[in-house]
């Protein structure tokens, strides 16, 4: 885990936090972001590691001398889930919630959640867990989205109903009033409207809004809208198609700037197909796409990563392969 910090001179400091380690029961394999609770603790998942070699999850706590401190909070059994790609959100009252791509009660992946205690201990609580002998979804690579009533949003990579093709679903869960959680598809992807759905945000008007990293007209990625229709159900809208020239694969969800446009990353594609960054803009019930940079490997390749917006508008994010050195890179985009 590391820190980018600018420098006076307008450059900026790198510094490691933390190292896993494989061989003392610490996490391994850190595939999603952060979050920052109120206190300034960082928390995060592996896919790989822990206790049981299903992953983890754990925190990260500064103390006053700048040094980290990383304490694993929950290792995964297998049958509570295994291998989390997804980062976590919390609600109100301070728990964790996330997905964990295998693993839960029939090995096809599960939603959890960790309770904090009075104490400080955090207790793992299984939500939902995923079947392949079902066309409800399996395989759920994402991170989850809260609405205003606490119901959770998210996306699995597999199942449908399809000629048997895994082409993935969108979600939710209802919290119930006996205090569990009740588990429904809003939407199931055919492939000419997307396959492989990616993570989800909200917009000011309750419309859910992600990527696929395959299927649309092209088969490279698409970006989608979810909205609420008049029969109580959701209807989508594929806004863009994806074609290659403008990107490939879509493995990130999308971010909002504060005049509603959409940005994201293509992990392949582009002038140089070694990925881009994209920009959609609403105009007149449409939406015109435009490919704002494309990485030449020099500059970095592979963008698996979503994007995040600083308070002028600039775009940050990093690529998996590439740079100087050829590990990657973390990178800017001005306005």
């Amino acid at each position: 885990m590391f820190e980018l910090t600018p420098t006076v001179t307008g450059g900026w400091s790198e510094k490691v936090l933390h190292s896993f380690n494989s061989t003392n029961g610490d996490g391994t394999n850190p595939y999603a972001s952060l979050v920052l609770d109120a206190h300034g603790n960082l928390y995060g998942t592996t896919c790989y590691g822990g206790a049981n070699g299903n992953g983890a999850v754990f925190e990260l706590t500064p103390s006053l001398s700048g040094t980290w401190t990383e304490t694993v909070l929950h290792s995964f059994t297998g049958e509570d889930g295994s291998c989390s790609f997804a980062p976590l959100i919390f609600d109100t009252a301070g728990n964790l919630y996330g997905t964990a791509y295998n693993g839960g009660a029939y090995g096809w992946g599960a939603v959890f959640e960790l309770i904090r205690s009075s104490g400080g201990t955090w207790t793992e609580k299984v939500l939902h867990s995923f079947s392949v002998n079902s066309p409800r979804g399996y395989w759920p690579q994402n991170g989850l989205v809260f609405d205003a009533s606490g119901n959770l949003y998210g996306t699995a990579n597999g199942g449908t109903i399809y000629g048997g093709s895994s082409r993935g679903v969108v979600f939710e869960l209802m919290r119930t009033t006996t205090g569990g959680w009740s588990y429904k598809v809003l939407h199931t992807f055919t492939g000419p409207d997307g396959s492989g759905a990616e993570a989800l945000i909200f917009d000011a008007a309750g419309k859910l809004y992600g990527t696929t990293y395959v299927g649309g007209a092209y088969d490279d990625g698409t970006v989608f809208e979810l909205s609420r229709n008049t029969a109580g159900g959701w209807t989508e809208k594929v806004l863009h198609s994806f074609n290659g020239s403008d990107g490939d694969y879509c493995y990130a969800g999308v971010v909002f700037d504060t005049a509603g446009n959409l940005y994201g990353t293509m992990v392949e594609g582009g002038t140089y197909n070694h990925g881009t960054v994209f920009e959609l803009t609403p105009e007149a019930g449409s939406w015109t796409e435009k490919t704002l940079h494309s990485f030449n490997s020099k500059d970095g390749s592979y963008t698996w990563a979503p994007l995040v917006l600083d308070s002028t508008g600039n775009l940050y994010g990093v690529t998996g392969s590439g740079g100087a050195t050829g590990y990657g890179t973390v990178f800017e985009i001005k306005r």
